[in-house]
């Protein structure tokens, strides 16, 4: 029955967000500074996890296909994989410990100490202004941070297969150019802000949740990393079958 009604707990807040957009434009100076905090904050965390990545990535498929396959196709074949799989969900993981968390623990804050009930005696909807502008911002700011980590990943991936796999910049690009697709590089966007949505929605859920002081906001906060990781996981799994 509990788990019953948290999910129309749950349903209830996206309905409510829903019916609250149509004020995005009028709460602009909210939402421009979630779009700062969490994508150009989180610039430089992604792109080291990014770098990374990507030279693991490369290294990892050079043991593969070693004896097996010609590394000349190393290239294109690392790219798609940081397309479609490596970027947008490593980015998710990272923002969702980073964000997500923060997001839970903050508006935890805000519940434990009255700041919403003192919202609603003011008639401010805490769903338009505390949700909402998170929403957008990570709504927004996700497939610009998979592209930054995409980037930086082909940048790690070329690096190793350059200086350590004595791989051309002409044969690796080369490779690139050939096995490079559009869906692909769709797909990945797709899923990005698909999990941005995920995270947003999950970490303030959970901190509206919140209750019993600073244990409950730490249980909270645990509990909101762990479910945007399954329902990251558990819904890359999905958007493989409906996207590829």
């Amino acid at each position: 029955m509990g788990a019953i009604l948290t999910l129309g707990e749950f349903g209830y807040l996206i309905w409510r967000l829903i019916t609250n957009l149509q004020f995005v434009f009028r709460d602009r100076n909210r939402v421009t500074y979630q779009l700062d905090h969490v994508g150009v904050n989180s610039i430089p965390l992604v792109l080291l996890i990014g770098l990374f990545s990507g030279a693991i990535i490369a290294w990892q498929a050079a043991y593969q296909f070693k004896g097996m396959i010609s590394l000349n196709v190393l290239g294109g074949q690392v790219v798609r994989v940081i397309l479609m799989e490596m970027a947008p969900v490593l980015t998710a993981l990272v923002i969702s410990g980073r964000i997500g968390a923060s997001m839970t623990a903050e508006i935890g804050s805000m519940k434990i100490t009255e700041q919403i009930d003192a919202l609603r005696t003011m008639s401010i909807d805490p769903v338009r202004y505390i949700v909402l502008p998170r929403f957008i911002g990570l709504t927004f700011m996700m497939p610009i941070l998979t592209l930054f980590s995409i980037l930086i990943a082909v940048l790690g991936a070329f690096l190793v297969s350059n200086y350590f796999l004595d791989i051309t910049y002409e044969v690796f690009f080369h490779s690139v150019r050939d096995f490079f697709a559009v869906s692909d590089l769709a797909g990945g966007l797709i899923k990005a802000t698909i999990f941005g949505m995920t995270i947003a929605l999950i970490g303030c859920f959970m901190g509206l949740k919140t209750d019993g002081g600073a244990v409950g906001l730490g249980q909270s906060t645990i509990q909101s990393f762990v479910i945007c990781a399954i329902s990251i996981l558990a819904g890359d799994f999905l958007l493989w079958i409906i996207l590829f």
